[in-house]
């Protein structure tokens, strides 16, 4: 898709959107706002998302139950994420209730008003999420590993917060937090459905044109390279999980390319993914092995997961080494080096199928670059890298961290 297949156009109040016209019978629309748990005060952890789950639990205009039921009667759905930098509260539904769903967001976003009762119930679910992931070492793996690696740094604490930072969270703190990051200059809407250019843009300004609240974002600080480290944690279960992983560049860096599809050839989700080859096909050490990219604003990670018995552990980081060693001394052969450009590039593809995601990748896109980074200018730009690209990238990966929850 190109750009022009897009409207883009900014409210007078500095609110950015983003309409993508389709003949789809249902609607995708949403608001993705920069801000995340890096944006949190040192004694909010947690803050960001405790404002995610709450924001739908009441404003001026209408309770918890009228909220819920806004989109779902109409068979759509309501929902919402938190990372350590965005939020994105989104909706899906049939088309032709546009003007529903974007007047919802707008009461969201400009009155809620965070009742306490309801926190309170809100608070304990939230709680029994964060007892969820220690309960769960294949998650809990990498929110303590993110710690380690951005220690120091306001990256380096868990999105869902403590138990003990949650229970201090009040309506207040809620509302303020609200009123100084879900600002016009820090939102933006995405529509992807059938409405007119024009339909959308009344709509935008219908609801989301009084929102006036001053532009102000706190500076985020780039966080310090820490060096690496080699760390186990004793959980006392059954299965090991480690997580082999590397600081990186931010999200506007142009190297992110060769960094894509090297994450895709070590552990991305096809079988013949290096590492599941390797440490799984020809051996059986483990059920899951992956590879996965985080890019931020001003720093990222590459990390490589697996879980595997515990007396395997160090043959699979050996057999990990070595892969990374190899690629990083010589780069691949012309005709495997094609393969793995072209195969990721059609994933990427087929992945345009996915209608929820692509939309959300438009807000996102916009909100972080301010133009439109599609499926298409992606894979022009993967089709580009060469073989060298990927080589030096890999160069990064010869020094891994590590931990391991056993």
């Amino acid at each position: 898709m190109t750009a022009n297949k897009y409207n883009i156009f900014t409210l007078p109040n500095g609110m950015r959107c983003i309409h993508h016209r389709t003949d789809s019978l249902v609607a995708y629309i949403g608001i993705a706002v920069n801000v995340g748990s890096r944006d949190e005060n040192p004694d909010k952890d947690g803050l960001a998302h405790f404002v995610e789950h709450t924001i739908f639990k009441g404003t001026k205009n209408r309770s918890s139950w009228h909220i819920s039921n806004r989109m779902e009667t109409v068979g759509g759905e309501l929902n919402a994420y938190t990372s350590k930098e965005e939020t994105v509260i989104y909706t899906n539904a049939p088309a032709g209730y546009a003007e529903r769903a974007i007047q919802l967001l707008a009461d969201l976003v400009a009155y809620s008003n965070f009742p306490s009762h309801e926190l309170e119930n809100e608070r304990d679910v939230v709680i029994e999420e964060i007892y969820s992931y220690r309960d769960s070492p294949g998650d809990l793996v990498y929110d303590e590993f993110d710690d380690l690696i951005y220690a120091g740094s306001r990256l380096g604490h868990n999105i869902l917060g403590t138990e003990e930072s949650v229970r201090k969270i009040q309506s207040a703190d809620c509302r303020a937090f609200l009123d100084e990051f879900y600002v016009p200059s820090n939102i933006v809407l995405y529509c992807v459905c059938p409405d007119s250019e024009k339909a959308i843009e009344r709509l935008a300004l219908k609801y989301f044109g009084a929102l006036h609240h001053p532009a102000h974002r706190p500076e985020r600080h780039i966080p310090h390279v820490n060096k690496p480290f080699s760390t186990v944690k004793n959980q006392d279960g059954h299965q090991a999980h480690t997580i082999v992983g590397v600081r990186t560049f931010g999200r506007d860096d142009d190297r992110r390319f060769p960094l894509f599809i090297l994450n895709n050839y070590l552990g991305g989700p096809c079988m013949n993914s290096r590492l599941n080859l390797e440490l799984r096909e020809r051996r059986g050490y483990v059920y899951t092995v992956d590879s996965s990219v985080a890019l931020l604003s001003d720093a990222g990670t590459l990390l490589i997961y697996f879980g595997s018995d515990k007396s395997t552990v160090d043959k699979c980081l050996r057999i990990i080494h070595k892969e990374l060693d190899r690629l990083a001394q010589s780069p691949l052969s012309p005709t495997v080096f094609e393969r793995i450009k072209r195969q990721y590039a059609s994933q990427l593809l087929v992945s345009s199928d996915q209608r929820e995601s692509v939309a959300m990748s438009l807000g996102k896109s916009l909100l972080y670059y301010n133009e439109v980074h599609d499926i298409s200018w992606t894979s022009e730009r993967i089709l580009d890298v060469s073989a060298e690209q990927l080589r030096e990238v890999a160069e990064m990966l010869v020094s891994p961290s590590r931990l391991t929850i056993l």
